[in-house]
């Protein structure tokens, strides 16, 4: 098997082990709540292919797999996204509150399957200080630890307070009403305005010759941190 083929496995499996539990988190924490609507869609499902959209999920990951490999020979950043879970806020008791925890859902679910993923190197043939200092390790170390990295990454991409990001979900949830109804209107421009923020912005800074791209910033200071977290709570000492 070539090179190229492992690696776009070992970052394709991970990431859609990742997003499916995502998203099924959404459906049965909404079901918890009263709301049967993904149950009745046959959303609460661990098979990948309900959760599939198929430009997020397929084409743009692949354009960028395949484009950085052929630039760089690695993979620097992966971005997509799934089919939302369908969610019936009204058959909520607090549509609101509900949708809230709905939303915390899909970023809990990523952070417990990280730590799983920590626990996961007690296993033979992981060599958790090799895989960790880039020398290598086992097929079975790289895999874990894509599968933390890219559990952790979507979690916090996922709680930045910008609708229609859970983060932006929880924020609508939490503030009060009068604001929260001003604030998911912002959810109408869908995922154009995380694309914007996250991709043309900053773009557009570096061709002014200006370093701007707080949303990376923000996830490069966190994500170190949150790594060493989750290696301490599975009782490594890294």
């Amino acid at each position: 098997m070539s090179r190229i083929l492992i690696d776009i496995l070992l970052i394709a499996v991970p990431a859609i082990l990742a997003i499916t539990l995502h998203e099924a988190a959404h459906g049965y924490a909404a079901l918890a709540l009263g709301d049967d609507t993904a149950k009745a869609a046959g959303r609460l499902s661990l098979n990948p292919l309900r959760h599939i959209d198929r430009f997020g999920t397929i084409i743009l990951p692949a354009i960028l797999v395949l484009g950085q490999l052929a630039a760089f020979g690695r993979i620097l950043f992966l971005f997509g996204w799934a089919k939302p879970v369908p969610v019936a806020a009204w058959k909520f008791r607090d549509p609101r509150r509900g949708m809230a925890f709905v939303a915390a859902a899909g970023p809990a679910m990523n952070f417990f399957l990280a730590w799983l993923g920590a626990l996961a190197f007690y296993l033979p043939d992981t060599d958790l200080p090799r895989t960790l200092a880039g020398d290598g390790g086992s097929g079975l170390g790289q895999f874990l630890l894509y599968f933390i990295l890219f559990n952790l990454a979507l979690g916090l991409f996922n709680l930045l307070p910008i609708p229609p990001l859970d983060g932006g979900r929880i924020v609508v949830g939490v503030l009060p009403a009068p604001i929260a109804v001003r604030y998911a209107r912002i959810e109408r421009l869908g995922i154009l305005v995380v694309l914007v923020i996250f991709f043309l912005v900053p773009a557009l800074a570096q061709e002014m010759g200006y370093l701007f791209d707080p949303v990376r910033a923000i996830l490069g200071s966190v994500l170190p941190a949150l790594i060493n977290l989750v290696f301490f709570l599975a009782g490594h000492h890294v």
